[in-house]
């Protein structure tokens, strides 16, 4: 985005906006990356007795379902889509502590890392960042992470998800040994196991035991989204 286009998304009045105005606006923000009228804009809608919750899904997370279909469909790009993270997490640094108070619901709760040996972080970074957009509570451990302390975050956070990452070809094999750790531990089964990496393809998945290979932050969403889904229907349909 130019610095005039900036100037002039600063320029509009948010406060003089309907409810729906406000929030569309919002989307165009999040959509441009810029943080200032998302704080803003996340503001006056607590100030209009807003839930948290509803600001969350109706403006946050809708705004980038927007950005994740142009970033599948490759009309946005890693840069922006960063921009338009750093945005959002304006917005939810305001409302994370409202949202904890009023126990809000999440789509489901992820711990990811990138795996021992690596420290590559931007790919998982925007993962996380998406993947905390659409919805969902995320334990990102960062990069280098063991098979202990994927153990320690699983027991601490009781996640849904468990995402591991890697760049390399030489960090790849880690993910077969966090899985077969799970394994040996009787508490694979307890765990939805997505892999991703610039280097990996499903058959590596697979072969690794994984349930999903998501080869971009966009497929990540969505496929953390669908073994959700098919959770609660399956836990919906086993009597009690």
């Amino acid at each position: 985005m130019s610095d005039e286009e900036k100037a002039g998304a600063e320029d509009i009045d948010l406060n003089a906006l309907s409810d729906q105005e406000l929030v569309e606006q919002m989307w165009d923000d999040l959509y441009d990356g810029i943080e200032e009228p998302i704080t803003e804009g996340t503001n006056i809608l607590l100030s209009r007795k807003w839930l948290p919750y509803d600001v969350l899904t109706k403006a946050l997370i809708e705004g980038m379902r927007i950005v994740g279909v142009d970033f599948r469909d490759g009309i946005l790009f890693v840069p922006e889509v960063l921009m338009s993270a750093g945005a959002m997490k304006a917005g939810m640094k305001i409302l994370r502590p409202l949202l904890a108070e009023t126990g809000a619901p999440t789509l489901g709760k992820i711990v990811i890392g990138t795996v021992k040996g690596d420290i590559h972080d931007i790919g998982k970074n925007l993962v996380s960042m998406m993947l905390e957009g659409a919805g969902f509570e995320i334990f990102d451990l960062g990069v280098n992470v063991s098979v202990e302390m994927y153990l320690e975050a699983l027991e601490k956070h009781k996640p849904d998800i468990l995402g591991l990452s890697a760049l390399l070809t030489t960090t790849m094999p880690y993910m077969k040994v966090v899985i077969d750790t799970l394994k040996e531990k009787n508490i694979r089964d307890d765990y939805i196991v997505l892999v991703g990496g610039a280097p990996l393809n499903e058959e590596f998945g697979k072969a690794v035991g994984a349930d999903s290979y998501c080869r971009d932050a966009a497929v990540a969403v969505e496929t953390a989204k669908d073994f959700m889904k098919r959770k609660h229907n399956i836990l919906a349909s086993t009597p009690n």
